[in-house]
């Protein structure tokens, strides 16, 4: 298997760079060996070998509207084609759609649609009839990350015929268990209930408008993560003198899994499109917390059913957001109750086994269909 992306660990820890994460280290126990072509701004010479696959880093000449182009990257691609079965490309990515137009592998191909272009959009005007509807008419197969996308998404109706539905899954495993110490150190910290929010701090997060829910709120509200707009958030977060809202910057997995246990539920305000599904949701889910999340159409109110694993509000709503902190954190049982169907969600719809045995199964019948 080749993925073809972007960005991948362990230069990058983003949704996609852990789908894929999650999707070769699971499939690996189906002798299914994965390899990652991506781009890096300071490559390694040689390929990384991680548990979970080989990553093969080009150079990264420039960056342009969130596409990394390199060229080393066209003289890896064939390479890597002759040595693989298939291929599974992670859209967006217009630089994948260029590979695969220009070289026409025979390989049968897997492209995972993890969002539609949402921001670029004059970029779009030109890449959406010149390459990308060349790309996606020419795969093999299209995989939508769940049924709310499916249905939302234009570019996927138009491909409908050639879409499977496979949720994103993760593998609790994968995670480590936080120490007490570690455990300590955050209740000590942070001792009162907090609402928590885990994620790369970008455009589309809806962290303005949680700044906004908790102005003159009760609720502590922390945020873990790094990203472009951080600095503008710590900037209104001042303006607003929220003293009950803390940014953590970048944490590592163990103080995620700490925070996520310790915490009253997990508040996950993304309010484009460009948040097609929402793995917090899922570490939050596979913790037992009550979700928070708004009603985009996308994958994030299919992992978070309303009044079921926890509460769907109004994008950009603050009003909304902040009634819904104050549901949960006036009603425990309620919390309670939200957090334990979030679990038994998460173990029926959203484990990595599952999301990997479908994609096995794909990639079967793909090979059988090529070998007819």
């Amino acid at each position: 298997m080749l993925h073809v992306y972007k960005v991948y660990y362990p230069d990058s820890h983003g949704g996609i760079e852990q789908v894929i994460c999650q999707l070769a280290g699971a499939a690996n126990a189906m002798n299914v060996r994965s390899r990652v072509l991506c781009l890096s701004r300071t490559p390694r010479p040689q390929p990384i070998e991680r548990p979970e696959c080989v990553v093969h880093q080009t150079k990264t000449l420039l960056d342009k509207a969130s596409t990394p182009i390199g060229l080393e990257i066209f003289r890896a691609f064939p390479a890597l084609v002759r040595e693989a079965d298939i291929l599974h490309y992670h859209f967006p990515y217009p630089v994948q759609d260029l590979l695969h137009v220009l070289h026409r592998p025979r390989l049968p191909s897997v492209v995972t649609y993890h969002s539609d272009i949402i921001r670029q959009q004059r970029i779009k005007k030109i890449y959406e009839p010149l390459l990308m509807h060349r790309f996606l008419g020419q795969v093999s197969s299209i995989v939508a990350t769940s049924p709310n996308y499916f249905r939302t998404s234009d570019i996927l109706q138009r491909y409908k015929d050639k879409v499977t539905v496979i949720p994103i899954g993760i593998d609790p495993d994968a995670y480590p268990t936080p120490t007490a110490e570690r455990l300590a150190h955050w209740r000590a910290r942070l001792p009162e209930p907090f609402f928590l929010f885990v994620g790369v701090l970008r455009y589309y997060k809806g962290l303005d408008i949680l700044l906004d829910a908790a102005a003159g709120s009760p609720h502590r509200v922390v945020i873990a993560g790094a990203g472009p707009y951080a600095e503008t958030l710590q900037r209104k977060a001042a303006a607003l003198g929220l003293d009950r809202v803390q940014f953590l910057g970048f944490i590592d997995d163990a103080d995620k899994m700490a925070l996520l246990q310790c915490c009253r539920g997990v508040v996950f305000p993304s309010h484009l499109r460009s948040e097609a599904f929402g793995v917090t949701l899922l570490e939050g889910a596979m913790c037992g917390k009550p979700l928070i999340s708004t009603e985009i159409g996308t994958g994030t109110s299919y992992v978070n059913e309303h009044n079921v694993t926890g509460l769907t509000v109004a994008p950009s709503d603050p009003q909304a957001l902040r009634a819904a902190m104050d549901t949960l954190a006036a009603d425990e049982a309620l919390a309670a109750r939200f957090g334990q169907a979030a679990r038994a969600r998460f173990e029926s719809h959203f484990t990595a086994s599952e999301m990997a045995r479908q994609y096995v199964t794909l990639y079967r019948s793909l090979l059988e269909r090529a070998c007819v």
